[in-house]
C-alpha cells in the first residue's frame, strides 16, 4: 500500500461508522461479502486489464479517507459515510455485468444519457467506456442484495458510483447538494461524488497492476502493455496536505512521457473536483497539485 502521510486517516470512515451507527456498519459489512465475488466478474471481459476487483475498491476507500481528513469526516453524517463506502465498493461493478443484463441496461442508459458512438457488437469496448452507467443500472436492479435502508439510499449510492467518471457533477437533479432522507439527514452528493472521482483517478501506483494475478507476457494490446508499465513505474503515491506526489522509478524516456500525460489527466480531474466542491458545498479539498518525485533504483 502507498506511503500515506496521516495514519490517523487509515480506516477512518469504517471506524466512525462502526462507532456511530452499528446498523449501517453491519449493512456495509454484509454487502462486502456479497461484492467480493461480484467484482471479479470484470475479468471475463478484461482478463488483462488493470485491477477493478475489491482490491481497487479498498484503495479508493483508503484515498477517500485521506482526502477527507479528520475535520471533514466530523462534518459527514452517518448516511453520507455509509453511502460513500458503498459507492466506493460498487463503482466498478458495471465492469462485470451478466450477459443477460447487457442489452437491458444499455437500453436504459440510452434513455437518459447521450451515448457516444459505440460499436455495440464489441461488448467489451462498450462496457469499458460506459461501465459507470452500467454500475448505476446494476445498483438499482440488484438493490435488494445489499439491504439498502431506503430507495433514497439506493439512488444516492447509484449516483455516487456513476459519479466516479464522466457524469456532470453540477447537475442538481442527479447530484443535489442537500438530498433529504426520511430520517432527517441530508446527503451532499456533489462532495461525495467528487471524492470518489478523485480517489479513483489517483489510484495509479504499482499495486494497481496486481502482478500476483497477471503476467506481463499475457498482454497483447500495446495500450495495455504501456498502461501496465506506467503503473509499474509509479511505485507509490504520497498524499500531502496540498498535493499528491507520484514517486516514480524508471529510466525509460517513453515511460516518463506517459507518466506526464497521466499527471495531466489527474490534474484536470483534481481541478474539476475542487471546483465542484468549492462552488456547490461547504466542504473543501485541500490538495491543489499533482507532483512527481524521481526515486533511485
Amino acid at each position: 500500500m502507498e506511503d500515506l502521510v496521516n495514519t490517523e486517516c487509515d480506516f477512518m470512515m469504517e471506524r466512525e461508522l462502526k462507532r456511530r451507527n452499528p446498523d449501517l456498519f453491519k449493512r456495509f459489512q454484509d454487502s462486502v461479502f456479497v461484492l467480493n465475488r461480484m467484482l471479479s466478474g470484470y475479468q471475463h471481459f478484461f482478463p488483462n486489464f488493470t485491477d477493478h476487483t475489491e482490491l481497487h475498491s479498498l484503495n479508493v476507500i483508503d484515498y477517500c479517507n485521506h482526502v477527507i481528513g479528520p475535520e471533514n469526516c466530523k462534518k459527514l453524517n452517518d448516511d453520507e459515510i455509509y453511502c460513500l463506502l458503498m459507492g466506493c465498493y460498487l463503482h466498478d461493478v458495471g465492469m462485470g455485468i451478466a450477459e443477460s443484463d447487457y442489452e437491458h441496461f444499455l437500453g436504459e442508459i440510452k434513455q437518459h444519457v447521450k451515448v457516444p458512438d459505440l460499436n455495440e457488437d464489441d461488448r467489451p469496448d462498450t462496457i469499458r467506456r460506459m461501465h459507470h452507467e452500467f454500475s448505476g443500472c446494476f445498483i438499482h436492479k440488484y438493490a435488494m442484495l445489499f439491504d439498502f435502508p431506503s430507495e433514497e439510499h439506493t439512488f444516492a449510492i447509484a449516483e455516487i458510483s456513476r459519479g466516479h467518471r464522466k457524469t456532470d457533477l453540477y447537475d442538481k437533479e442527479e447530484y443535489p447538494a442537500h438530498m433529504k432522507l426520511s430520517n432527517g439527514n441530508t446527503l451532499c452528493l456533489p462532495y461525495l461524488s467528487s471524492l470518489i472521482r478523485l480517489a479513483d483517478e489517483i489510484d495509479v501506483a504499482a499495486d494497481r497492476n496486481t502482478t500476483l494475478l497477471y503476467d506481463i507476457n499475457d498482454y497483447t494490446e500495446e495500450c495495455d502493455i504501456i498502461a501496465f508499465h506506467v503503473h509499474d513505474a509509479i511505485k507509490t503515491l504520497r498524499i500531502e496536505p496540498d498535493s499528491f506526489t507520484l514517486c516514480v522509478q524508471t529510466d525509460d524516456p517513453r515511460m516518463l512521457e506517459e507518466v506526464g500525460v497521466l499527471m495531466g489527466k489527474m490534474q484536470k480531474t483534481l481541478d474539476y473536483c475542487r471546483r465542484v466542491t468549492e462552488e456547490l458545498t461547504s466542504f473543501r479539498i485541500s490538495q491543489k497539485e499533482i507532483k512527481m518525485e524521481m526515486i533511485e533504483g
